[in-house]
């Protein structure tokens, strides 16, 4: 016969278990949504890395090991469209980070009508890419659009030419686009920085005698170094994995020279039918992302340790 000090030592232990493990099945619904959405995904993306997917050989699916990842080493066109990586990605996230920046210094100044100009900043980016390719793509067209005559009017170009279809000058088309869609992100995230630094600060230096530069390297810029690093680091990552506006612009030409690790992803995958070698180059892009975050990561937390 169970005493009554035992049965409440069980009912104890029972409403303690049920406490501990209430939390986690209120997360439990959402922590399933991620497995099933992200984590699985991966993990079978990974798999494919390392097996021959070919949707156009029925005999394929088999694992072959490190085959692609050998393969990978000798493609130069892996190693073109990573240089041009580079360059996209640098590019578009420094010129985007720049006007962002100076846009936000300027919507951080009172005048009428502010909350207008902000929405209005945002618009960009609420443009779907595809929209946003097609309709740049159409300005460079020199039939359709004005900026190739711009541009001669201004001496860049010799002729009004669509420079999308230059080899040397067609990264410049997309990078243009982007820059245009993407200045939104840093414009109002630094803006909501800019507006937590105390205007204390500001008066107590103006008071000791700093100019607007001043003002500016001392106290804006410490404190936005945080915000600078993580903006930084999200827009980087998603630029080298954005391949919307390649493809609808220049789908990679003209001769590979606009190019990127992204959309030669899309082109080993959805072209060549691929997949095995697409998620190879996929998993590599993703160990560079890796390495990178981190190494933004701790520039961060230094930053913020210093602070």
């Amino acid at each position: 016969m169970t005493s009554p000090a035992r049965a409440d030592d069980r009912r104890s232990l029972t409403k303690r278990m049920a406490d501990a493990s209430e939390p986690y099945l209120y997360s439990a619904p959402a922590l399933v949504l991620i497995v099933a959405v992200m984590l699985v995904p991966l993990v079978l993306g990974i798999s494919y890395a390392f097996r021959d997917i070919q949707l156009l050989n029925p005999f394929s699916g088999g694992f072959i090991g490190l085959d692609h990842f050998r393969a990978l080493g000798r493609d130069q066109d892996f190693y073109r469209a990573l240089k041009n990586t580079l360059w996209w990605t640098g590019a578009s996230v420094a010129l985007q980070f720049v006007f962002g920046l100076i846009l936000a210094l300027l919507l951080d100044k009172p005048f009428y009508g502010r909350g207008l100009a902000q929405a209005l900043v945002f618009l960009p980016w609420a443009v779907p890419s595809f929209l946003a390719g097609l309709n740049w793509a159409w300005l460079f067209n020199p039939v359709i659009g004005p900026l190739p005559h711009w541009l001669h009017a201004l001496g860049l170009l010799a002729e009004p030419n669509n420079i999308l279809a230059d080899p040397q000058l067609a990264m410049w088309g997309p990078i243009a686009a982007n820059v245009w869609w993407g200045i939104p992100f840093f414009a109002i995230t630094l803006l909501a920085a800019l507006q937590a630094i105390p205007r204390d600060l500001y008066e107590a230096a103006a008071i000791d005698g700093a100019g607007p530069v001043q003002r500016f390297l001392s106290i804006t810029l410490p404190f936005l170094a945080p915000t600078i690093a993580i903006t930084v680091l999200l827009r980087t990552v998603w630029v080298s994995n954005f391949a919307d506006l390649i493809i609808v612009m220049t789908n990679g030409g003209p001769a590979d020279r606009t190019q990127i690790v992204a959309s030669y992803i899309f082109t080993q995958a959805f072209k060549r039918l691929d997949f095995g070698y697409a998620s190879a180059i996929a998993l590599v892009l993703l160990v560079l992302l890796l390495a990178y975050s981190m190494l933004i990561v701790l520039l961060r937390q230094s930053l913020l340790n210093k602070g």
